[in-house]
């Protein structure tokens, strides 16, 4: 298959030509950007690459050109954000050229609006894989493996770090200093509404609310409320009966000053863009008026980094399966860190999504969210290998729990 990798440049999307230019049936990567610069140096380091691999210019903004990159190849990996913006407007231009479609979409609106395009994609025979990356992608086929384990399914939810253990380094700014895609993203999805299950229906509630947890082996705290596709595409794809919601894991004082920035950007006082740069940059008073705020706030306990916690019933009895990344590998092994490193973390897993399409095992035309098509236990046997791990400690763990 022919690739386009639709800002190929970006952190996420060089982590994922980075990945691909290592599997089997890719006969050429075009590497894609506003920034044909960018997008040549990238070509050139891969330059011994087992397959051509180039450079080209396009603008997502414009529609025409968009459409002649697409139509020029088989499957085009979308790493461009933040997808609230601009995800729509791709996937409907790539069913337009009948072009296959991946991307790391994090965003729980777009991922209602392209779940709509379903019938369109498979009327003109074109798979869609939305969300695959770390959150959504991994944790959705974590939750996946967990409710393999039940009958039915009633609560889902899935969780990923901020600053505790292994987190994400959430970088806010670019390096040319404006604020990063990947903060406004976070900043549109912490304020305002969001999308959560609740008694098996959608519902818009504030984000940042605080949701307690008791888990298989012991396991408690607290984690909080965050905009995200995964209660929208497991309640219907698990047929969730109870609430669904994704969770950040993260310590009071990171909280505190994330609830400061939402109130600013609920009460018109900030912007997405402003409030990404205090991120990195925060004034005094907003430090001074998170600290009443992190005293009352409860912690993440002994909660996992990165995890799918699901609850239902098998053979008559109420279960609950926790599914886990094993974070707490040496520090020699490959798999350590990797959350920290959030391009590798969502990068790596949306073209290992991609090789269950071009070989056709996830071949399947429509609209999907990854547990719906990507095979979860391939998917971590290609991870293993293509992190270049050799240990006997597995990357993902599950745990068990009755009542």
């Amino acid at each position: 298959m022919r690739v386009l990798a639709l800002g190929g440049p970006g952190a996420m999307g060089a982590a994922a030509v980075h990945t691909a230019v290592t599997l089997p049936g890719i006969g050429e990567i075009v590497i894609a950007d506003r920034d044909l610069a960018a997008a040549a140096r990238l070509a050139r380091r891969y330059a011994h690459a087992p397959m051509p691999i180039r450079a080209i210019e396009v603008d997502v903004t414009d529609d025409e050109g968009l459409r002649r990159a697409l139509s020029a190849v088989d499957l085009v990996l979308n790493t461009v954000g933040p997808y609230y913006r601009f995800g729509p407007a791709v996937l409907r231009a790539a069913l337009s050229t009948g072009t296959h479609y991946l991307d790391i979409c994090d965003d729980w609106e777009p991922t209602e609006r392209m779940l709509e395009f379903d019938r369109e994609a498979r009327d003109r025979g074109v798979c869609a894989v939305i969300g695959m990356g770390a959150s959504p992608g991994i944790s959705n086929l974590l939750a996946a493996i967990a409710a393999a384990e039940l009958e039915t399914v009633r609560d889902v939810f899935t969780a990923w770090p901020v600053d505790v253990d292994t987190a994400e380094d959430e970088q806010a700014l670019s390096p040319d200093g404006s604020p990063s895609a990947a903060a406004v993203h976070w900043m549109q999805q912490i304020s305002g509404t969001i999308r959560v299950v609740e008694a098996g229906r959608r519902t818009d509630r504030r984000p940042l609310a605080p949701t307690a947890l008791r888990l298989p082996g012991g396991r408690r705290g607290t984690a909080y409320t965050v905009g995200h596709p995964e209660p929208i595409t497991l309640r219907h794809s698990l047929k969730a009966s109870g609430d669904a919601a994704t969770l950040m894991v993260v310590t009071p004082w990171t909280l505190a000053y994330l609830e400061v920035l939402r109130r600013d950007i609920d009460g018109g006082r900030l912007t997405n863009d402003t409030a990404a740069r205090a991120l990195a940059e925060p004034t005094l008073s907003q430090l001074l008026r998170s600290v009443p705020i992190a005293l009352r706030t409860g912690g993440p306990g002994t909660l996992p980094s990165f995890f799918a916690a699901v609850t239902g019933c098998a053979h008559g009895r109420e279960r609950s399966v926790l599914a886990y990344l094993n974070m707490s590998v040496p520090a020699t092994d490959p798999a350590h860190g990797l959350l920290g490193d959030m391009a590798r973390a969502t990068g790596i897993p949306l073209a290992l999504g991609m090789s269950q399409l071009i070989d056709g095992s996830a071949l399947r035309p429509g609209v999907h969210p990854p547990e719906t098509v990507i095979d979860p236990v391939r998917f971590f046997a290609d991870l293993d290998r293509v992190l270049g791990r050799d240990s006997d400690a597995p990357l993902y763990g599950v745990e068990r729990a009755a009542g």
